[in-house]
């Protein structure tokens, strides 16, 4: 599946289909099954969060137990990422795309069948393990069939558009199904998606001709994959516990140590896990940093919005889905068109600083959110703006954070994307509930607990958390406008071994 590099001193407007080795005809139909299986990886993890009062009604668990449906699923999937991405290396993206696949649909189908909570989160906890599988395969599989420059970026606008919007996506079809049908439907629904995807990746995927598979890093990958695990365990526990919990800051605590020793052995290990390459270019760092603060600003406008329309204006799961289409629809439009047009002649740096301005700009409409306004007022205005902003940024920064990499490094590489995304949605959901939290318990302390006094205690933890999101944003805004060159050419990137050639334009 690799694809020619651009040849060293050809120059950038060049770099078109036909200068290097043919581009294969049905790449545009890869695209399509490469984006049909990162949708279903996405929006897995929003698509239980509205059937999870249904799926608790019928098994019966206990509402300190509800969050583990969730967290099994991010801690797995988070904490294998890299081990993931280098399999994928090792064994072949196309395998890897089609194990992860068929286990996908093997968890799902447990899930949907769970008889009781054990299974369940066993089952949720296997999905994780798949998409861990998955997801870097898909995204190695996009950077090695799109080479030319322009091609690329349409691509990768696809993809970062279902990157971006598929928690919104999950949200509508996951109300639309425990609505009509039932929770179990939001896990049995994957095995549609895989059956397509399996099918797609088998007829049109090229077996890869044989190469010097990588050796596997043994003690980074425990290194990594434990300290990975602390920190996504130690952050979701933090928000029902509190960041006081000895037990939390213990999880906390172990995962920095078990991260820098991992960091530590990647210096000195003769076949790394992560070669640090990879993290300590520039720009590829700093498109990471991008990513993860996209993550933790995402997830939280998806988790507490979701709370805001359900609990706050009585929406139901169907309703609520229905209300996050704008926003969806938004950030397909600014993924999409961020590679396109003008836009497309823009420098990475420009629409990536726009992008975290626009979010920023979206979270701080939705502090004044209200329960009795009409939603195209409250809602729908910050929905446009951080949808667009949520599109910029994703599309260019995971094509920033991909371009350039050794083809033998493309699944690890693609891992890293991933696993910033996934740690920020952990930091994200684990921080906004403890802000939350707080305002919660601030607005109430000292007074009766009446309705309506609960009404507006509420509220004042939406407005909190949306205010903490629009600050990220705002810092993630100058972080990069700073760190990023200024007319940053992700197509000079690409066309450079390594990602190490000229970055400005």
């Amino acid at each position: 599946m690799s694809a020619e590099p651009t040849r060293p001193g050809t120059s950038t407007a060049s770099a078109v289909p036909g200068a290097a080795a043919p581009p294969d005809p049905r790449r545009w139909w890869i695209l399509a099954v490469i984006g049909l299986a990162q949708l279903m990886v996405v929006l897995d993890a929003t698509i239980v969060n509205i059937a999870l009062p249904s799926a608790q009604a019928g098994l019966g668990f206990s509402d300190d137990q509800r969050q583990w449906v969730v967290t099994a699923y991010a801690i797995t999937f988070g904490s294998l990422l890299l081990l993931g991405g280098r399999l994928a290396d090792k064994f072949g993206r196309r395998r890897a795309f089609l194990v992860g696949q068929i286990g996908f649909a093997a968890a799902s189908a447990l899930g949907g069948a769970a008889a009781t909570f054990g299974v369940l989160v066993t089952a949720r906890a296997l999905q994780g393990v798949f998409a861990a599988l998955l997801a870097p395969a898909a995204l190695s599989l996009l950077t090695t069939t799109f080479a030319a420059p322009a091609e690329r970026a349409k691509a990768f606008g696809v993809f970062g558009s279902l990157a971006a919007s598929g928690g919104a996506v999950g949200l509508l079809l996951g109300g639309f199904l425990t609505e009509h049908l039932s929770w179990r439907s939001t896990m049995y629904v994957n095995l549609l998606f895989a059956a397509v995807a399996v099918t797609g990746g088998v007829l049109l995927l090229k077996r890869p001709a044989p190469t010097t598979p990588p050796r596997l890093d043994l003690p980074g990958t425990v290194l990594a994959s434990s300290g990975l695990f602390c920190l996504v365990y130690g952050l979701a526990t933090a928000g029902p516990r509190g960041w006081h919990s000895v037990r939390s800051l213990g999880f906390l605590a172990m995962a920095v140590l078990l991260l820098g020793a991992f960091v530590w052995w990647q210096r000195r290990s003769p076949h790394p896990l992560l070669p640090l390459r990879i993290v300590l270019d520039r720009v590829r760092g700093t498109a990471l940093i991008a990513v993860f603060i996209t993550g933790v600003g995402m997830f939280g406008v998806f988790l507490f919005l979701t709370y805001y329309l359900q609990h706050t204006r009585g929406y139901s799961p169907a309703r609520t889905g229905l209300a996050f289409m704008p926003m969806s629809g938004c950030t397909m439009i600014g993924a999409i068109g961020s590679n396109m047009g003008l836009l497309g002649r823009i420098g990475g740096r420009p629409r990536i600083v726009t992008g975290m301005l626009l979010s920023a700009c979206g979270m701080a409409w939705m502090t004044n959110l209200t329960a009795t306004a009409p939603y195209v007022v409250d809602v729908l205005p910050g929905q446009v703006a951080t949808g667009l902003g949520m599109g910029l940024i994703t599309a260019a920064a995971m094509n920033l954070g991909t371009a350039g990499i050794d083809p033998r490094d493309a699944g690890v590489g693609s891992a890293t994307v991933n696993a910033m995304r996934q740690t920020g949605g952990s930091v994200g959901t684990a921080l906004m509930s403890t802000l939350a939290a707080g305002a919660v318990a601030h607005s109430l302390a000292g007074r009766r607990p009446t309705p309506d006094l609960m009404a507006r205690a509420a509220l004042e933890g939406y407005h909190t958390v949306f205010t903490a999101s629009a600050a990220i944003f705002a810092v993630g805004a100058v972080l990069t406008l700073f760190m990023l060159p200024g007319g940053l050419s992700v197509e000079r990137r690409h066309g450079a071994p390594g990602g190490r050639g000229p970055s400005a334009r």
